[in-house]
């Protein structure tokens, strides 16, 4: 058995009015891996995606500083994180190794901006999907960033702030908390 596990800090604390945090547990145990992520104070009663990022090459993801906001609109939003966290890999929602990303079907927040989110994965199925996808089957999970995404829609974010996936827009995609992943 592997366990991993980040420590998940806040982002964009000051611009969306809450500072996300919680922990984000990864354990490898035979054939299946098991997520479990508990957030406090992220934004109530909406839906947060929430993935692991990293880099396909397997170059070692970083969690984003201010150092990212490189279009200094006090935001780091979601293409700002990809030069040191990567690509969003995989979904953390109720069937990742499927890893459809833009979807609704991810963790709602209660009325206090808790959520607690918990599955098992068959790791066989999420390595075939990886590997179609990334080119390997090692999920290379010490060298991750976990992100957790999503402010209320009524919330009034600058034209400078991107990260339409699809249909969704950057109230969906702006990462509001994210935390390395490290082997336990």
């Amino acid at each position: 058995m592997t366990k991993y596990i980040a420590k998940i800090t806040a982002l964009n604390a000051d611009k969306i009015g809450v500072s996300p945090h919680g922990t984000a547990e990864f354990t490898e145990n035979g054939d299946k891996l098991h997520i479990k992520v508990e957030m406090f104070d992220t934004p109530k009663n909406i839906e947060h995606w929430e993935h692991f990022h990293g880099f396909p090459d397997g170059r070692d993801a970083q969690v984003p500083t201010m150092a990212q906001d490189v279009n200094h609109d006090g935001y780091i939003d979601l293409p700002e994180t990809e030069p040191v966290s990567g690509t969003t890999m995989v979904p953390l929602d109720s069937a990742p190794e499927d890893m459809n990303i833009p979807h609704d079907g991810y963790p709602v927040a209660d009325e206090n901006g808790h959520y607690e989110y918990e599955v098992d994965v068959p790791l066989d199925k999420l390595q075939a999907k990886f590997k179609e996808a990334f080119g390997s089957t090692d999920l290379q999970l010490d060298k991750r960033v976990v992100y957790v995404h999503g402010v209320p829609a009524d919330l009034k974010l600058p034209d400078s702030v991107k990260g339409d996936v699809m249909s969704y827009d950057a109230h969906t995609t702006l990462p509001i908390a994210a935390g390395k992943i490290v082997k336990a």
